[in-house]
């Protein structure tokens, strides 16, 4: 098995020539990783739509490419005001796109247990308007972005992702046979991402600080870096045929050992768990087992008989194999776990944090 410091989520190949791409959150962390990555590609979108509701991020994120790619390469950015929650904007972004990446999210579990509300219109609502404004464009593919907080969820964060989940999966049933096909792409915490616990611990660092806040000395999660985030999405892309979720394979790490790696000495008070946290978060359930097929960097939970026509042939001929009765992927029972070198490693080919 690839060790998960060496794999890229790269096979097979999603060649983005002379379309037209649009992904939505596209100024937050994954969306500007996801736009260098197609800009920087040999065959890069004929457009690329960046769709937030944020205009000085858009500003910004501008101004950085603009400097960073040729003229010819900016020119194919096309920046879009809106939220999710307005299908109608939706609907005239998603104008002669082909490939859709969902990445909007409100996603802060504190903030979304607080304001239920907002949670449920960006997260489900924003999910349901997707899907709506996919059909009626002619988009062609799908790829929502998930959470390992979807799965058996504990907080309003999570839930609201598995129903977003669950929109997506059944909204190939409304597409028919040659209609828009809609997937999955769930992941664990991502390092070097905005919120994320490894730039909060160094900048507290930084700041003088002399012990760091654990939630529980117990505590493990899943970590991926961005780049891997993004050639996930890119590879799941290719594969994808609707109605699957595609988990990767990626390392687990102790929180503790996580503090200890950062700043090594340095002592931890324990604060408790938060309202809506875990002790360890699972990307698939012994339920979903029923349905989950193995491939050397990920596994994929297939969708149920309800979905179209689909069959696993196209993962059959990449070496899929069922995983076994009662298995669970959870942080706390990986057979990956991530070292202080390799978080060091991680944290290097993550780049700056935003």
């Amino acid at each position: 098995m690839t060790s998960f410091l060496d794999r890229t989520f790269d096979r097979p190949a999603f060649d983005p020539d002379e379309q037209s791409i649009m992904v939505t959150g596209g100024t937050g962390s994954f969306g500007r990783a996801f736009v260098r990555k197609l800009l920087s590609m040999p065959k890069p979108p004929r457009r690329l739509v960046v769709f937030s509701r944020d205009e000085q991020k858009q500003d910004t994120m501008a101004r950085e490419l603009r400097s960073a790619f040729s003229e010819d390469l900016f020119g194919r950015l096309r920046f879009f005001i809106g939220d999710v929650r307005d299908v109608a904007r939706l609907e005239l972004a998603m104008r002669d796109v082909q490939v859709v990446v969902h990445a909007a999210a409100l996603k802060i579990v504190p903030t979304a247990e607080y304001n239920p509300f907002e949670c449920i219109l960006t997260n489900v609502h924003g999910a349901e308007n997707i899907v709506k404004a996919s059909l009626r464009s002619g988009v062609a593919k799908v790829v929502a972005l998930s959470t390992d907080k979807a799965a058996n969820p504990v907080n309003l964060y999570g839930a609201s992702k598995l129903a977003a989940d669950k929109i997506m999966v059944a909204a190939n049933n409304l597409s028919g046979d040659d209609g828009a096909r809609y997937s999955v792409v769930r992941y664990g915490n991502v390092i070097g991402s905005r919120g994320s616990v490894v730039p909060l611990f160094q900048d507290m660092l930084s700041s003088g600080a002399k012990s760091l806040p654990i939630t529980d000395p117990r505590m493990t999660r899943f970590w991926i870096t961005l780049q891997q985030g993004v050639a996930f999405v890119l590879s799941s892309l290719e594969m994808m045929r609707g109605g699957e979720i595609f988990v990767p394979k990626i390392p687990s790490m102790k929180m503790t050992d996580l503090a200890e790696a950062i700043a090594s000495g340095i002592p931890y008070d324990v604060i408790g768990i938060r309202p809506g946290e875990k002790l360890h978060e699972v990307m698939i359930t012994e339920d979903d087992a029923r349905v989950t097929i193995e491939l050397p960097d990920r596994y994929v939970i297939c969708p149920g008989f309800s979905v179209l026509s689909w069959n696993r042939a196209h993962l059959d001929t990449l070496g899929a194999v069922p995983v076994s009765e009662g298995f669970r992927y959870s942080s706390d029972a990986n057979i990956e776990w991530l070292s202080a070198a390799g978080l060091s490693t991680l944290i290097s080919s993550a780049g700056a944090t935003d």
